[in-house]
């Protein structure tokens, strides 16, 4: 992919959040989360910037719902090839599955959601040991939450003092 594509796609992602507000959120986090390992489009960018114009509270709803749907492709990912990876890392699996069964991978995936870790590879892992997908959903739902709401507060401080210095 060239840098034309992203320049295309993140002028579409802002005028669909402009028209759609936060329907628009919800449906560019949906999309770049459900890409696997490398995001198409990064959606908390969208998250910080429109945390100066819609309520940031809504934003990390609607944003935390979709990324958190969103990640459900590298759930389907390791609950569909699964069994090719069990064949080729068993003893690996084995362990992570003994050690989720033990203390529960809900704290881990709400971490990895919370933060900048790659929730992609937890969700793979989720869907190998073949964790509930409505506790992956509400797990990844509520860290994203936090993230989200975290970025648009950010945004809503600090957009207003930030964009004069730059002509806007």
């Amino acid at each position: 992919m060239d840098a034309g594509f992203f320049l295309w796609f993140g002028t579409f992602a802002q005028s669909l959040i402009g028209t759609y507000g936060y329907v628009g959120l919800f449906a560019v986090n949906l999309i770049g989360s459900a890409t696997i390992i490398l995001p198409l489009l990064p959606g908390f960018l969208f998250v910080f910037a429109f945390g100066a114009t819609l309520d940031p509270w809504l934003i990390a709803l609607s944003a935390g719902a979709g990324a958190a749907l969103g990640e459900l492709t590298g759930y389907a990912v390791g609950k569909g090839g699964g069994a090719v990876l069990e064949w080729k890392h068993n003893s690996w699996l084995k362990r992570a599955e003994k050690w989720s069964n033990s203390h529960g991978i809900f704290p881990v995936i709400f971490i990895f959601a919370a933060t900048p870790l790659p929730a992609d590879v937890i969700g793979i892992l989720a869907g190998v040991i073949d964790y509930d997908v409505k506790r992956f959903l509400l797990a990844s739902f509520l860290g994203k939450f936090v993230q989200f709401a975290i970025l648009a507060w950010a945004g809503f401080y600090s957009l207003s003092w930030i964009l004069p210095y730059f002509g806007f």
